[in-house]
């Protein structure tokens, strides 16, 4: 079956509740086979599986079924031993779930049931081999369904393969727009108005979503606003499980009112009354722009979305928003324009943000305690000549020329620091690089363009 229902319609129960239903009928006093579940539910991101579970879990509970989730960035000792004890319902992030395939943890030979969320993303190009690989690995006459808010024909060749004889149910068309959802497109002169129109933007008082292209932006925002004195924590790929969670969780809280964050959030994560979305940066295609904007304006409840748009990104925005199904006019804005207020409504307190660490000094002139004090002692007392190194591997410390390194530990006030397996030797006002003997693999590796190691 292929369902298409516009974001925040409820496609999550649509396929929880039947999923459940059969599963839980069937199984009522039967017994489980620990590693073989009976429904799986693929999704693409972490945050999405997580969702997905949380709505199941409560439904599954009242037929005596049990659910897990499977995704990467977390240790996998929890996910085995809920595969080993019988769980029944899986939901999974594709590249966790082949690496347990492949390990003979998870075995797919009885699901029942396969739903692909957010399926025309999982069959892009990226997650394609691994969906295929999974779904192969299901039994032929198991039932597979895909949905999604956007779902096109760029799932042909998974409903070729694997759908016989598939149902099209659509709660609306793929670019049906979201009536309580209000669209705007603020145009903007150079960068500094888009930094303070965004700064705006994100200074009410409701929760609101800033979309930002790349998860180094997304940070460096999130922290410029927070310095500003407006709460904000990003959501992007680079980040642990745990501060992914961790952030997402105090944005659901109320803790702080601004996510800014990569498309890792563009599909299928919901929090209760977002009343703003904004497009720092304008997606490159309109499915991106539709799952976006999504974000607000769920269940029946209205929301906005802005588009901050430079003169040069005009064309491409304007093409973008033609294939959305939407038509807005642009607005010539700067922070301060009614338009903008008027969106902001009340402007929220300022919060003075929390003082920062200090950083600790890893050079000659700094000081350090603790371990890494020991550490630099213990080199400082090295004898000339013993070659004692960081890495306990008993080289020489010699320039190219086979004399003594400047700035070897044996010389006063020397110290040492470490930046990935480079060790860097710093005295008074220089640095020195200690050479490697010839024939490190790792070395030589670097010198010839090949990954270290090979």
């Amino acid at each position: 079956m292929l369902g298409r229902g516009r974001t925040g319609s409820g496609k999550t129960l649509a396929f929880a509740l039947p999923m459940v239903a059969r599963l839980g009928t069937r199984l009522a006093g039967g017994s489980r086979r620990g590693g073989h579940p009976l429904g799986l539910v693929l999704a693409p991101t972490r945050e999405l599986a997580t969702q997905i579970e949380a709505v199941i879990a409560p439904l599954a509970a009242a037929y005596g079924l049990t659910t897990t989730t499977i995704f990467g960035g977390v240790s996998p000792n929890r996910q085995i031993a809920a595969l080993k004890a019988g769980v029944d319902i899986v939901v999974a992030c594709p590249g966790r779930l082949e690496d347990l395939m492949q390990q003979k943890q998870a075995h797919l030979d009885a699901i029942e049931i396969t739903v692909l969320d957010e399926a025309d993303h999982m069959a892009d190009l990226g997650f394609l081999p691994g969906v295929t690989r999974i779904m192969a690995a299901t039994p032929a006459e198991g039932q597979r369904m895909l949905f999604s808010a956007t779902l096109d024909r760029g799932v042909d060749k998974l409903v070729n393969r694997f759908l016989h004889s598939p149902m099209l149910h659509e709660v609306d068309e793929e670019n049906s727009p979201v009536v309580d959802m209000t669209h705007h497109v603020f145009g903007v002169a150079d960068l500094t108005a888009k930094n303070e129109l965004v700064r705006a933007l994100a200074s009410g008082t409701g929760r609101r979503i800033l979309f930002m292209r790349t998860k180094h932006q997304a940070k460096k925002l999130a922290r410029s606003l927070t310095e500003s004195g407006i709460p904000a924590a990003d959501l992007q790929g680079n980040l642990s499980q745990a501060n992914r969670e961790r952030n997402l969780a105090a944005f659901g809280a109320g803790e702080i009112r601004v996510l800014v964050a990569t498309d890792v959030a563009a599909r299928g994560v919901h929090v209760d009354d977002i009343e703003l979305v904004v497009h720092v940066d304008p997606p490159t295609e309109h499915k991106a722009y539709l799952h976006r904007s999504g974000r607000t304006a769920r269940a029946g409840s209205a929301g906005d979305v802005v588009t901050v748009v430079l003169p040069v990104q005009e064309g491409d925005l304007g093409q973008l928003l033609r294939k959305a199904g939407i038509k807005v006019p642009t607005q010539r804005v700067t922070a301060t324009s009614d338009a903008v207020t008027a969106l902001v409504g009340e402007v929220a307190a300022y919060v003075k943000p929390a003082p920062q660490a200090p950083k600790q000094q890893g050079g000659g002139g700094g000081r350090s305690t603790g371990a890494n004090a020991q550490r630099k002692r213990a080199l400082r007392s090295s004898q000339p000549g013993t070659g004692a190194t960081p890495n306990g591997g008993g080289r020489s410390r010699r320039d190219r020329s086979g004399r003594p390194a400047a700035g070897a530990p044996q010389r006063s006030g020397a110290a040492s620091t470490r930046s990935g397996s480079t060790t860097v030797w710093s005295s008074g006002g220089g640095a020195q690089r200690p050479a490697a003997p010839t024939g490190n693999p790792r070395r030589s590796g670097r010198r010839s363009g090949r990954p270290a190691g090979s």
